[in-house]
């Protein structure tokens, strides 16, 4: 293949714009080109971002002038004929804000305009047309999250080829405002859902310095109501984080539990799916190490699942759905530690009160603190990490359920002797759910992406601080205590 005619792209001071040289290949008779090469264009750095509407644009006079238009989806601009003098002004929030850049563009070009981005052409030939691809239809309500800037605007000073009093320009862009005046476009938002749970609550304090993050509690948006899926404009935003749950292990095994656990878990994560693929979303999804046995003394990212109870098998449903989803993030946990619900505020109370609880002591993990979980859920997005499952939990030494206990005894000044070690046969009561063996998880794939979880016994002696574990409801039926 001649060098000369393979696919080139180049960046612009503009971050995400970006210009394109295709290949036009040329006889007596004409030519022809590959305008649109998903896998090529993957390759030469094109964003993958999913187009589902092709229009054209056909001007037939020099000088015909349009824009400076930023549109709130993702575009891929290049010509058929003719040639244009094409103008870019960065509307969005943020430092590059009123940046420009220009190029001229002719069959061999193409350019990637990314949302809020404002775009310009200027036909420099008669009988123009150029086409263009965009990940959003086009409605008159859409037209609404438009963001414009004048043609004119003296602090911007694009140097248009043809002076603007002598090229056609539509009396609508001529009254567009100049760029002091604009707001600029604000960037796609990030939904967080189980807002108000232990990793909810985390994700709260994680994302705190971030206005585009968005946090819904089941008031707020309820993943099993078509209505609160309907009542989004998910034009507006880029990324699902679901934190939302049924984690009443036992609960899950009699009817009722049994029919919410696959409502919530299972049926609202294919809908929640549904949703990012239909929008080009980023979905990370929570998952559990019960969709393991816990025959596996460790377990990889990649082990195929084998849930022992009702809880397992529909976390395991739910991450089938969420692995659909082209931008994934699935995020394996074991022991979830946070502001609510856990087995450590469980112990730490029955230390307080003298308790002398049996514990099991053949089921092995680690635990994961909210706090550090939520910092790897933002990691994976900040890095922007490779797509797929990754377990996060605290790092160290796994250890038993009623090792653990005997350790939060100890921080907490009372006499671990006073934890009995019973086993799972022992211990399980009618009704209850099995659970898996081993819920270690291996930490080498989210290491290796450059977040290395803190020592959980580190973690556990911090979070044991008076002010830390006073409040909750009582745990020791889910976590494999009795008092």
């Amino acid at each position: 293949m001649d060098p000369r005619r393979e696919l080139r792209s180049r960046t612009t001071p503009i971050p995400g714009l970006l210009l394109f040289e295709l290949p036009v290949h040329g006889d007596d008779r004409g030519w022809f080109k590959e305008n649109w090469h998903r896998t090529k264009m993957l390759a030469a750095g094109l964003p993958d971002f999913a187009p589902v509407q092709n229009n054209i644009s056909f001007n037939a006079a020099r000088g015909t002038t349009r824009g400076i238009h930023a549109e709130p989806w993702d575009k891929f601009v290049s010509l058929a004929s003719g040639r244009i003098f094409g103008a870019w002004v960065d509307l969005r929030e943020g430092p590059t804000f009123g940046t420009l850049f220009t190029s001229e563009l002719t069959p061999r070009d193409a350019v990637f305009v990314p949302r809020g981005v404002g775009n310009a052409f200027q036909t420099l030939e008669d009988d123009t047309a150029y086409t263009y691809l965009v990940n959003d239809h086009w409605t008159t309500e859409a037209q609404k999250d438009y963001t414009f800037v004048n043609l004119a605007d003296e602090h911007i000073a694009v140097r248009w080829p043809i002076p603007l009093e002598k090229s056609i320009v539509s009396e609508q862009d001529r009254k567009h405002p100049r760029l002091g005046d604009v707001d600029p476009m604000v960037g796609r938002r990030t939904l967080i859902l189980g807002a108000d749970g232990q990793l909810g609550t985390a994700l709260r304090h994680a994302f705190a310095d971030d206005s585009t993050v968005e946090f819904a509690g089941r008031a707020q948006f309820d993943i099993t109501s078509e209505d609160s899926y309907r009542a989004l404009n998910w034009r507006n935003y880029s990324t699902i984080i679901n934190a939302a749950a049924f984690t009443a292990v036992d609960a899950a095994e009699a009817p009722e539990g049994r029919a919410a656990a696959w409502s919530i878990n299972a049926v609202a994560v294919s809908r929640l799916a549904r949703t990012a693929v239909e929008h080009s979303l980023t979905l990370v999804h929570i998952s559990s190490d019960y969709v393991f046995d816990g025959t596996a003394v460790v377990h990889r990212e990649d082990e195929g699942f084998s849930p022992l109870g009702v809880y397992g098998q529909s976390k395991a449903a739910g991450d089938v759905a969420a692995g659909t989803v082209p931008r994934h993030y699935i995020v394996r946990t074991s022991w979830v530690v946070g502001d609510g619900r856990n087995f450590v505020r469980t112990m730490a109370a029955l230390a307080a009160r003298g308790a002398s609880p049996k514990v099991v002591d053949d089921q092995f993990g680690r635990l994961s603190f909210a706090e550090d979980l939520a910092a790897g859920i933002r990691h994976l997005l900040d890095t922007e990490a490779p797509y797929g499952t990754y377990n996060i939990s605290n790092g160290g030494q796994p250890q038993s359920w009623a090792q653990l206990a005997k350790e939060v005894y100890r921080l907490s000044g009372a006499e671990p002797g006073n934890v009995t070690a019973v086993s799972t046969a022992d211990y399980v009561a009618p009704g209850s759910s099995p659970r898996p063996r081993s819920s270690v998880l291996d930490l080498s794939k989210i290491t290796a992406s450059g977040f290395a979880p803190p020592d959980a016994a580190e973690r556990l002696a911090e979070y044991l601080l008076p002010d830390r574990v006073s409040g909750g409801r009582d745990a020791s039926a889910d976590y494999g205590a009795r008092g």
